[in-house]
């Protein structure tokens, strides 16, 4: 549904897109994850025809977007700030861009109350802004965003402003709106948990270019580059060496992976959830000193330094509860990993 080729954005001396290629399907929920300056909102807002790119081509259905305004595009973009009018009730913030379209009193109405009952805010119509919780207000930016019917919406940091707890609920609420009406939505987000609970696909973005694209299954399990592994949770990552088409580690250890050796491997990335401490089956070994424990309430996360100084860590489930762990800062422990946890990377 929306093409995206060769997008170029400079700012200055800056290049905040690089050749960018970009194509997202109907229907989708396609989420854009960077840090900041990695160029995803600069993307979005060319996209939404805010930055004019100084190459490529941008085309939704097969029409090419360039030199549209905003306005005559079918894409719509929720802000991160939401944007509402303080002067305004919920129901004109609604209502707003229908209005800017010239359609009937009765015809926006209409659309209002729908729009306040998709996102169950039925009976707010005469709030104002500032009568609402943070996550009415985002329903409410939401609502308007979808009352012009777009084609896409882009969302800018939807639920930066939220507390945990809120987000949590609200990106579940946002999955069900998406779902159930069927636009296309590209998310922009630096949160990591968020891509990977909401996307069907992710586009991890870094200095302006797409450096991997896939479902977050695929991107958290196979990242393409050694950025890709650490930036999307978090990962292990080990120096390794070839010795006679087999991977090797500086202790020496030879490792048993359950993929094909790329001929110019260079890191080894292990998720920390993949490490077992203490006695199991698993044939990749080593062993350390522990010197970290960290408690997350769900898990606990155990940093080992190993012979050679590097530090590994091993994250478990705490399924039988905290007093169950006996293991201590001080204490000499074995690591394993089962071939299928290896992600050999060549960059």
């Amino acid at each position: 549904m929306l093409k995206v080729s060769g997008l170029r954005v400079r700012f200055g001396v800056t290049m905040a897109i690089d050749g960018l290629d970009l194509a997202v399907a109907p229907g989708e929920l396609f989420v854009l994850l960077g840090a900041s300056g990695s160029g995803k909102s600069t993307l979005l807002r060319a996209i939404g025809g805010f930055v004019h790119p100084d190459a490529g081509r941008i085309e939704l259905d097969g029409v090419g977007l360039a030199g549209m305004p905003p306005h005559r595009r079918p894409v719509n973009t929720m802000f991160q700030s939401y944007a509402l009018f303080p002067h305004m009730s919920v129901a004109a913030n609604i209502g707003f861009g229908l209005r800017m379209r010239g359609l009937a009193k009765s015809a926006i109405a209409a659309r209002v109350t729908e729009m306040l009952e998709l996102v169950r805010l039925r009976g707010f119509g005469t709030r104002m802004p500032a009568q609402l919780s943070g996550g009415q207000q985002q329903r409410v930016a939401l609502a308007r965003s979808l009352a012009p019917r777009p084609a896409l919406l882009l969302l800018d940091e939807p639920l930066s402003a939220l507390d945990r707890n809120l987000r949590r609920d609200t990106r579940e609420e946002l999955v069900r709106l998406q779902r159930d009406l069927g636009i296309a939505f590209i998310l922009v987000t630096h949160d990591q948990e968020e891509a990977l609970t909401m996307a069907d696909r992710i586009g991890v973005m870094h200095r302006g270019r797409l450096m991997q694209v896939g479902t977050p299954a695929e991107v958290y399990e196979r990242p393409n580059t050694r950025f890709v592994a650490e930036f999307l949770g978090a990962a292990n990552v080990l120096s390794i060496t070839l010795r006679d088409g087999r991977i090797g580690l500086s202790s020496g250890m030879t490792l048993h992976i359950a993929t094909p050796v790329p001929a110019d491997a260079t890191w080894l990335a292990i998720r920390p959830e993949r490490v077992i401490i203490g006695e199991s089956d698993a044939p990749n070994r080593l062993s350390g000193v522990v010197v970290q424990r960290s408690y997350a309430g769900e898990t606990l996360t155990h940093v080992v330094r190993l012979a050679d100084g590097s530090m590994l860590r091993a994250t478990a489930a705490l399924r039988q509860g905290l007093n169950a762990v006996q293991v201590e800062i001080g204490d000499a422990v074995t690591l394993s990993w089962q071939p299928d946890a290896c992600i050999v990377l060549a960059q």
